[in-house]
């Protein structure tokens, strides 16, 4: 990590991230917790994650623009826009201003889709591709690290003062985001030229389509978050069966933060030893795995171990995906691309949660959580099937595109002065 912290501008922009990361373990799960407390719904809290994710319909048209535009300037905007988005929650009083949470929630929606491709674009701009996956990590271990006492802090914070004060919270951590990316130094490559409309807005799609290795994992990520978003719903199920309010959900966050926490520390080596197509095979196995526990759960301090197993999942996951994503997008494409990504992957995980909110009136949560490990699993299955050829290979660190066999000598496995996280 010494070396990734070196590189110009990446301790900047690091800041300005994880400050905004702070601001978003605390809020996000507090707009379900409001509307779950305002309405007495499983179903309509689990509904506040559908208007989150149902920007990812429109991401290629953002992507586009993030790839036409300076990322920088995307990135200090985006988060003043974002911090003037979640304001309006200091009007919500009562039942009849769910409407008002919906349409933040809609807005957060937008920032999660644009201001991660500019990320993903800027990241490729600053950084070798040797190092794309230390930074991965380590956004990826400050962010799910905040999971320890985030949700908590915002739950607190919601039943003693209020989601307004929360509101204000996580607007002035978009604003102090903001000011530090706007101190940061970069040199952008000058935008593509322009081709058609149609040509533009669907170049990411094309991209991911003809390149075999991310369109099989896309897939089984894909098969695998058309049942992620159950959880959304059926954890307030979960947490009625075992005689648990709302809030408790904070603590199931933070034991899946634990998780993650240790997840996001080992990425970096599991990447390096494994590859990012068997990491990201091995990451869905652990949900799956995470999802029978709590199936099988006999007490609530089994479900949170359950939680913690399923924070180890998710970062090993995503970081192995995105540094694919990255490596082998080519920067005038990286927006787009990122953005492509998110419509195949949030599509069906709109389906999910919609689907999700139904489903937690008709089974109980031991059924929906059968239902998530067996989908899973095949999710993982076809990335194993499809891309056998792929799991002894990984990233040669001298030209991040190079494939090589993999090593079982630490010393080959990782660049010089590049140490896990």
């Amino acid at each position: 990590m010494r070396k990734l912290f070196a590189q110009p501008g990446f301790p900047r922009l690091f800041g300005g991230l994880s400050t905004s990361m702070l601001g978003d373990s605390v809020m996000l799960l507090v707009l379900s917790m409001w509307v779950k407390t305002l309405t007495g719904s499983n179903a309509l809290a689990g509904l506040t994650f559908f208007f989150m994710v149902l920007p990812a319909l429109g991401a290629p048209l953002f992507g586009l623009w993030v790839d036409r535009l300076p990322r920088k300037a995307i990135l200090v905007w985006g988060n003043v826009a974002s911090a003037l988005a979640v304001l309006p929650l200091v009007l919500v009083r009562d039942a009849g201003d769910v409407w008002l949470i919906w349409v933040v929630a809609f807005l957060y929606g937008v920032s999660f889709v644009v201001l991660p491709a500019a990320v993903n674009g800027l990241l490729k701009e600053l950084l070798p591709d040797e190092l794309l996956v230390d930074a991965n990590s380590s956004l990826a271990t400050i962010k799910e690290g905040y999971r320890l006492f985030g949700p908590l802090v915002g739950a607190a914070v919601f039943a003693t003062a209020g989601g307004w004060l929360v509101a204000v919270i996580d607007a002035t951590t978009f604003a102090i985001a903001s000011l530090l990316i706007a101190t940061l130094k970069v040199s952008e490559s000058p935008a593509p030229a322009k081709s058609t409309f149609r040509d533009d807005v669907l170049g990411g799609v094309r991209f991911l389509l003809n390149d075999r290795v991310l369109r099989h994992v896309l897939a089984g990520l894909a098969i695998s978050i058309l049942v992620i978003g159950f959880f959304e719903s059926s954890i307030y199920a979960l947490l009625d069966a075992f005689g648990k309010p709302p809030t408790f959900s904070g603590v199931f966050v933070t034991c899946q933060g634990v998780g993650a926490i240790a997840g996001g520390l080992t990425a970096s080596r599991a990447v390096r030893r494994l590859g990012e197509v068997a990491v990201c095979a091995a990451g869905l196995t652990a949900l799956a795995v995470a999802t029978v526990v709590c199936i099988a759960a006999p007490t609530i301090a089994v479900v949170l171990v359950g939680a913690a197993i399923c924070g180890v999942g998710l970062p090993w996951t995503f970081i192995s995906f995105t540094t694919l994503m990255q490596r082998r997008s080519p920067g005038h494409l990286i927006g787009r691309v990122s953005t492509a990504v998110e419509v195949l992957v949030s599509t069906p995980q709109a389906i999910s949660l919609a689907l999700g909110s139904l489903l937690v009136s008709l089974l109980s949560y031991r059924q929906i959580f059968a239902i998530i490990a067996v989908v899973i699993l095949l999710g993982a299955l076809q990335i194993v099937l499809t891309l056998r050829d792929q799991l002894g290979l990984r990233p040669d660190p001298g030209t991040g595109d190079q494939l090589l066999p993999v090593s079982t000598d630490d010393n080959v496995s990782q660049p010089t002065g590049s140490a896990p996280s």
